[in-house]
């Protein structure tokens, strides 16, 4: 069963209901790591009990560890039933204790062990390789669905690789990806032990290995961007024609690789994010703290500080992130309302009145608010619109008014013009009307 389709909280429970643990002591990590070792210089799929005495005996030679404390046999004999408790190692023979028996290491013991003895970093051609593969495999099961015409047809050809080829390359370059973040990691601590070894002589190898860093971390997730839509798009096609098809399973098995390759995308951009914090920080504490304190002067005075043997307190900024000591919760904020305008209707209802000139009747009221002697934009916007329409018909009548006054009167231009109040919820940048056409005509 695919990880993703396990509830949480089953597994959870089901891992503690079996009281699932490992203690493995660094005599079995050696023991693990030769057998398996072993195994693939040999072509070994099992090893019998003398192989398995032979190859402890070697290592207990080889660590010193474990010597004079009683029988080889005795001492390997609790190992090996040790890790068969933790299903590290299982009996294959099927042949209980009537003859000694065959021995295999599990998928666990290969996962451990593979993590220290393998590289699986992710690197620019090797994310290549798989993500042309795995682009190659994804145009096969589209190819597949175009095809289908039975259930047994969907299974072979579109299920089967989706559950199986599909799940492990994308499982391939995620066992990268968390090879990489290892790899970041010792990057880190790298750059710290230079500036503790070196301080001001390992500004330019620290200052290499970020701009290499950054570079490689640019190159990947440029890759990963690219190849992430054409995954996206594949997988999506592959989705809407099983929907079409009403086949559930394969349907589910698009979703579940679906979300898988938009997790190898994320991973890209995430990563990247943080190194960019980490790369400004580390060039801050270059250029602020090691390239002003060449011989470490100041940090010195700041370190007695610190340690409360002289002056102030203060805080020290060092290129090392701390990690965190305690979970903390997040408070997630509600999201704001989408921001939309009124609704209203396209096309206006038609009415059996006759019809009227709205622009000639404010402009004949204009005309009336200026022959009755108003001496201002304020004073004719207060008589021109009135309380007795809505709002937004006054605002928008209000700036047809300030071009219609523009041409009929005179207006005065000064610096500064005051804003007055122009009727109920209007306001206007009152401009002075010196001559008055309007009045003198009709005088």
């Amino acid at each position: 069963m695919a990880v993703s389709a396990l509830d949480p909280r089953t597994l959870v429970t089901s891992l503690h209901r079996r009281g699932v643990a490992l203690e493995l002591h660094t005599l079995d990590l050696c023991f693990l790591a030769a057998l398996h070792v072993r195994a693939e210089r040999s072509g070994m799929s099992s090893f019998q009990e003398d192989q398995l005495l032979d190859v402890f005996d070697q290592v207990v030679a080889l660590t010193k560890e474990g010597r004079g404390e009683g029988g080889a046999k005795k001492r390997a004999t609790h190992v090996v039933r040790r890790l068969r408790d933790q299903k590290l190692l299982v009996r294959v023979d099927g042949a209980g204790v009537t003859r000694a028996g065959e021995y295999a290491l599990t998928r666990l013991a290969t996962g451990i062990i593979g993590f220290y003895l393998e590289d699986d970093a992710l690197t620019r051609e090797s994310l290549d390789v798989l993500a042309g593969t795995l682009t190659a495999c994804l145009e096969g099961v589209l190819a597949a669905t175009r095809a289908a015409d039975s259930e047994e047809a969907w299974r072979t050809g579109v299920i089967g690789p989706l559950r199986v080829t599909i799940f492990e390359l994308a499982g391939g370059i995620e066992r990268r990806q968390r090879g990489f973040d290892l790899q970041q990691e010792e990057f880190q601590r790298e750059i710290a032990a230079l500036l503790a070894a070196d301080w001001f002589g390992a500004v330019e190898r620290c200052t290499k290995l970020l701009d290499t860093t950054s570079a490689m971390l640019h190159e990947l997730n440029d890759i990963l961007l690219r190849h992430g839509h054409r995954f996206g798009e594949l997988l999506q096609e592959v989705l809407e024609r099983a929907g079409d098809a009403e086949q559930e399973e394969a349907e589910r098995a698009a979703r579940d690789a679906l979300d898988q390759v938009e997790r190898l995308a994320a991973w890209g951009a995430a990563r990247q994010r943080a190194w960019s914090d980490y790369h400004e920080w580390v060039h801050r504490y270059l250029r602020d703290v090691v390239r002003l304190d060449p011989s470490r002067t100041l940090v010195h005075r700041l370190r007695e500080q610190l340690a409360g043997r002289a002056g102030k307190r203060y805080a020290l900024t060092i290129a090392s992130a701390a990690p965190f000591t305690l979970l903390r919760s997040v408070a997630v904020e509600a999201p704001k309302p989408v921001v939309k305008s009124p609704k209203k209707e396209r096309e206006p209802k038609l009415a059996s009145e006759v019809p009227t000139n709205p622009d000639a009747e404010l402009q004949a009221s204009i005309g009336a608010a200026l022959a009755a002697g108003a001496t201002g934009l304020a004073e004719v916007t207060a008589q021109v619109c009135t309380p007795d329409v809505d709002i937004d018909t006054r605002f928008r009548a209000a700036g047809k008014v300030a071009q219609i006054v523009s041409d009929l009167a005179s207006v005065e231009v000064v610096a500064e013009r005051p804003w007055v109040a122009a009727g109920e919820g209007i306001v206007v940048e009152d401009w002075p009307i010196t001559g008055n056409p309007v009045k003198e005509t009709a005088s």
